[in-house]
C-alpha cells in the first residue's frame, strides 16, 4: 500500500509519527509532498486534498476538534440556531491567528496526545456548556448521552471544572428519544408540574407525560413515514383518550418555530385540569 492509499484508508490525514510506524520513512513522505501526491499541514501532519476541512483546519492550528464543532462530527444532534463555526480546543502552542474559529483554551480533562485532532467527548461537552445558552447545551448533552452510549452516574463522577458543566451533568436524564423532546423538558421544567420521560402506557412508551394524564407525543421532522406508522399512532392514541388520558401532538416546526402557541396550549391544558387524573378535573 502506498502513502496515498493508507492515507485514504484512515480519513485522508495523519500524523507522520503514525505514518513512520506503518513503514512511510520521512523520506518517502517528503517525496510524497515534493510530488503533490499529499500536502504538509504544519510539520507533523500530512493530508490528500480530500481530506476533511476541520479536521486540517484543526492540524492547522495545533488543536483538536471540540465543543460544537465535534458535535457536529459525531453526529450528536443540536438546534438550528447552534453556532456553525469551528471550534478548537488549543494550548499554548497553538497558532492565533485562526480569525474563523472560536479557540477554547486551557487543560483538557482528558488529554488524548499529539497524534489526536478530535477532543474527548468529556472535553467537548464541558466546552458546550459554556459556549452554549443551558437549553441548547442540554439537548446537545441528551443527544451525546444518546449516540455515545454514555452513563449519567458516570458523568456525574467526572471532575468537571466550571459550575455550569456540574449543573448539567446532574440535570440530565438519558432519557430523551429526540432533540425536540428535550427543548420541551427543558422549557416545562419551572411550571411546578411534575413532567416524565418515555414512560409506558397501554403498552407503548410516550414521548412526555404531564402530571399524571397529560400525555404529549413529539412528531419530529422525519416522523411517520409509513401510512403503518401514522395508522398505529392514531390507534394508540385512541386507547389512551379511553383511558383517560388527553393526548396532544406537536410537529417539528411547531416546537422550533411556533414555541408561543404550544405553550398557551399546553398551559390552557393544565388550567383545565387535563394533567389530573379524570376524578380530580372538577
Amino acid at each position: 500500500m502506498d502513502l496515498t492509499a493508507w492515507l485514504a484508508a484512515h480519513g485522508g490525514i495523519a500524523h507522520r509519527s503514525d505514518a513512520a510506524a506503518h513503514g512511510f520513512s520521512p523520506r518517502h513522505v517528503r517525496a510524497a509532498i515534493r510530488a503533490g501526491d499529499v500536502r504538509r499541514i504544519r510539520a507533523q501532519w500530512v493530508a490528500l486534498d480530500s481530506a476533511p476541512d476541520d479536521l486540517t483546519a484543526a492540524a492547522a492550528a495545533s488543536g483538536r476538534l471540540t465543543c460544537v464543532s465535534l458535535a457536529r462530527r459525531r453526529g450528536w444532534w443540536m438546534p438550528d440556531r447552534v453556532d456553525a463555526g469551528l471550534h478548537l480546543q488549543v494550548g499554548a502552542n497553538a497558532h492565533r491567528h485562526r480569525d474563523d474559529a472560536r479557540l477554547h483554551w486551557g487543560a483538557p480533562l482528558i488529554d488524548r496526545g499529539a497524534r489526536e485532532l478530535t477532543a474527548s467527548v468529556e472535553d467537548a461537552l464541558a466546552h458546550i456548556a459554556v459556549c452554549c445558552s443551558h437549553e441548547e447545551a442540554r439537548v446537545i448533552w441528551e443527544s451525546a448521552i444518546r449516540v455515545e452510549g454514555l452513563d449519567v452516574e458516570a458523568l456525574r463522577l467526572v471532575r468537571w471544572r466550571d459550575q455550569r458543566s456540574r449543573g448539567l451533568a446532574d440535570e440530565v436524564v438519558g432519557l430523551s428519544d429526540s432533540g425536540l423532546e428535550t427543548i420541551v423538558v427543558v422549557r416545562l421544567s419551572g411550571w411546578g408540574v411534575p413532567v416524565r420521560q418515555q414512560v409506558r402506557l397501554a403498552g407503548r412508551r410516550v414521548d412526555i407525560v404531564i402530571g399524571s394524564h397529560l400525555v404529549i407525543q413529539i412528531d419530529g421532522y422525519a416522523h411517520h413515514s409509513s401510512s403503518a406508522q401514522r395508522g398505529s399512532d392514531v390507534a394508540h392514541d385512541a386507547e389512551l383518550r379511553l383511558r383517560g388520558y388527553t393526548v396532544l401532538r406537536f410537529t417539528f416546526g411547531q416546537i422550533v418555530h411556533d414555541w408561543p402557541k404550544v405553550e398557551r396550549t399546553l398551559q390552557a391544558a393544565i388550567a383545565r385540569g387535563l394533567h389530573l387524573p379524570p376524578g380530580r378535573r372538577t
